[in-house]
């Protein structure tokens, strides 16, 4: 069937039900997504001169010193979740609103959930921001295969560092009351004769100081950062690469765009089936957009899940059996400290400033921001995980859902408990992540080697491209993510440039 021809039937269905015609539109090139793969993306083809529409099915969400923009963790409302009826983060007191097109998405799976940014800038807006290089070694067993770490090294991790200027925080603030929590980690690591380490964050630090002087509200000295930081402190994706991207005049962003679909047309090229919402998630308009070339980097559960369902229903025929496998949750492990005979307060200063570095693990301080004193804050892990769940596809959802059993991570757990009960002794620890299973960190899906070659491109499918999380097996080298992602996207624009211009 032509897709004229199926087009016309698609929409005398949906005039049935009752639902907005789908209109045609004709695009160079398409990136889904606005996280760190789609906004360096984005960025690489302005420079090269390519129009390109990018899809984000969130809002714009302009923080600005003094403001309100974000909620805070024990005051959520409907900003707070991506069109659910309630908070979705697991300790925000309960409550209940309208679905809304709020900031984080919680995506549902069987045995792990994942926890997404939603809006223009995707995980940036609600991650603490820890811009952190893995070792060498960690870089090699955790990376696909053909990957060169002295080319990363010193060259595509340093093109992300110039662009979000990540600093650690000034010695002198880990001396203020607000920032207790953090100091008395680092004490525990100097006590055990470790090197403890500031954590680099792309922040401007004067930002804390204002607050500490009471000339703005706090965000960053109470470590109120979960649902996005206020005060426009934070170097977020929509402020650096993507603000340079729009700058051109070549880079459109379209926000409150929900991808349902992508599919290979018969003449090779692709087709983007989307749903324009309003912020309540109804459905105003429907279109189908076709380009030449089409970016996926909605992150490892946006890209995975489009790509599982295109397979599953014969969108893009030919897909590579690995669709939807080798995934992991970066080794990620959240645990709550509380010290004996000393309490870190409540309020704790952020975001993630201190930790400690092995060449496979990673211990952070996490400020909690308890409005009272309990007693307790958190402790980050981060280590080298088998990368065994996988989404499948449920045909009754229409959606791919991602299956993770505990015991894949079990000895990581236990060695990042181990790990952190030879730093603090004998406090108490709680392995929250056992009661909560969650990751901020989704890795896989579509990865180099099984899906994808060396850069990205999608195997025996001409134009399509992966540039997100999705092409990383399960971690990346003990840390957070975000800056080995971007680091990867420079790299494979670099190589598929040539071919899009």
């Amino acid at each position: 069937m032509s897709l004229r021809r199926r087009t016309v039937l698609k929409a005398l269905g949906a005039a049935a039900v009752g639902l907005p015609a789908i209109e045609d539109e004709r695009r160079r090139a398409v990136v889904i997504g606005t996280g760190f793969g789609g906004s360096v993306t984005a960025l690489r083809l302005a420079r090269a001169g390519v129009p390109t529409l990018v899809l984000e099915r969130g809002l714009r969400w302009p923080a600005r010193p003094g403001g309100n923009t974000f909620p805070r963790l024990f005051a959520p409302d409907k900003r707070a979740s991506w069109l659910a009826p309630g908070p979705v983060m697991t300790g925000s007191p309960l409550a209940a609103w309208a679905p809304y097109t709020g900031v984080l998405e919680r995506v549902r799976g069987r045995g792990m959930d994942i926890l997404c940014g939603a809006g223009v800038g995707g995980g940036s807006l609600v991650y603490h921001g820890m811009t952190i290089q893995p070792s060498e070694e960690a870089f090699a067993r955790s990376m696909p295969p053909g990957m060169d770490w002295t080319a990363f090294d010193q060259d595509f991790y340093r093109r992300v560092a110039s662009k979000l200027r990540p600093a650690p925080i000034p010695r002198d603030l880990l001396g203020v009351r607000q920032y207790r929590a953090a100091k008395m980690f680092h004490d525990q690591v100097s006590g055990k004769g470790l090197r403890p380490f500031r954590v680099p964050l792309p922040m401007d630090w004067d930002v804390v100081r204002r607050e500490l002087r009471g000339e703005l509200p706090p965000s960053y000295s109470t470590g109120d950062v979960i649902y996005g930081a206020n005060n426009a402190g934070k170097r977020t994706l929509d402020v650096t690469y993507l603000a340079e991207a729009e700058a051109t005049g070549l880079v459109h962003v379209q926000t409150l765009t929900l991808v349902r679909d992508i599919e290979r047309a018969k003449d090779g090229r692709w087709v983007v089936h989307v749903d324009r919402i309003t912020t309540g998630g109804r459905v105003a308009a429907r279109k189908r957009i076709v380009t030449d070339a089409l970016f996926l980097g909605a992150g490892s559960a946006g890209t995975t899940r489009l790509l599982v369902k295109a397979k599953a229903k014969n969108l893009i025929p030919d897909l590579p059996d690995g669709v939807g496998k080798h995934w992991g949750n970066n080794g990620d492990r959240i645990f709550a400290w509380t010290p004996p005979g000393d309490s870190p307060g409540a309020l704790q200063g952020g975001p993630a400033c201190v930790g400690v570095r092995e060449p496979t693990l990673t211990i952070i301080h996490g400020p909690v921001p308890f409005p009272l004193d309990l007693g307790t804050t958190s402790l980050i892990g981060f280590g080298l995980v088998e990368p065994l769940g996988e989404f499948r596809y449920d045909a009754g959802k229409d959606d791919a859902v991602l299956y993770w059993k505990q015991e894949y991570d079990a000895r990581l757990t236990t060695a990042i408990r181990d790990r952190i009960t030879g730093i603090v002794g004998g406090s108490l620890l709680i392995d929250t992540t056992r009661f909560d299973t969650t990751t901020y960190h989704p890795l896989g899906g579509a990865v180099i080697g099984a899906v994808c070659d060396r850069y990205g491109r999608v195997r025996d499918q001409r134009g399509l491209y992966v540039t997100d999380g999705a092409l990383i097996p399960g971690s990346t080298g003990a840390c957070n993510p975000s800056m080995t992602i971007a680091a990867l996207a420079e790299r494979n624009m670099d190589a598929i440039l040539p071919e899009v211009i």
